[in-house]
């Protein structure tokens, strides 16, 4: 039989290492490549058309959902695993939106790993333990109407800027509204900017007002 080809993505060289121990030991898998971005890993991953990709949740430059989103439009048939360091169901619906095959904490030991990518290889999704109770719990008792969080991605504050800019206000307004300094609001917009993998203002307004931030603004 073929061996389960497998891409690791990751930005830290010593956890990639470790998997890269953990996936030779194992006869019926074969270690590809490796990327330490979103970018990187999609262009991998098409080239190498591998089976299973391990990828990391948060990145420099494009993060591991967006990266997975791609990934799934691109070659539908590569499984997807997604690595992180918490259990944040946000993250976790967000990364099953994307297309991911599977969620692993990275705190899991080598046996887990290798069950979770031979479960994804056989077209079987896999969750952590710890990630599988939290889905049954959340399940069982849902919050009441609590909607998905648009670009999941972005802290709690950085949306909030994100919707002020996408209703036409600059940074100045901004400042003023949010009672923060210049300097912070600065730092959020930048954030935005390079967590969107958007160039400028323009752009950041219309991935917003796409995503149906802005309110009534936005038709102004």
């Amino acid at each position: 039989m073929e061996p389960t080809h497998i891409l690791v993505v990751d930005d830290h060289p010593m956890y990639r290492k470790g998997l890269l121990s953990a996936i030779e030991s194992e006869p019926d898998f074969a270690y590809v490549g490796e990327a330490c971005e979103g970018q990187e890993a999609i262009e991998k991953a098409v080239e190498l058309q591998t089976d299973v990709v391990l990828m990391d949740v948060h990145m420099p430059g494009m993060n591991g959902i967006d990266a997975t989103r791609e990934i799934r439009r691109l070659a539908p048939h590569i499984r997807v695993l997604m690595l992180t360091v918490a259990e944040d169901t946000e993250l976790l619906f967000a990364a099953m939106r994307a297309g991911a095959y599977g969620y692993i904490l990275k705190g899991a030991d080598q046996e887990e790993i290798v069950r979770a990518i031979r479960a994804a290889a056989n077209n079987q999704p896999h969750f952590d333990p710890a990630i599988a109770r939290k889905i049954r719990g959340y399940l069982s008792h849902p919050p009441p109407e609590i909607p998905f969080p648009l670009f999941p991605e972005l802290t709690l504050r950085e949306r909030e800027v994100l919707e002020l800019v996408a209703q036409g206000l600059s940074n100045a307004e901004i400042t003023r509204r949010l009672v923060l300094s210049d300097h912070t609001i600065r730092s959020h917009v930048s954030n935005i900017y390079s967590k969107l993998q958007v160039a400028d203002r323009a752009q950041a307004i219309v991935r917003a007002r796409q995503a149906g931030m802005g309110g009534s603004q936005a038709g102004q």
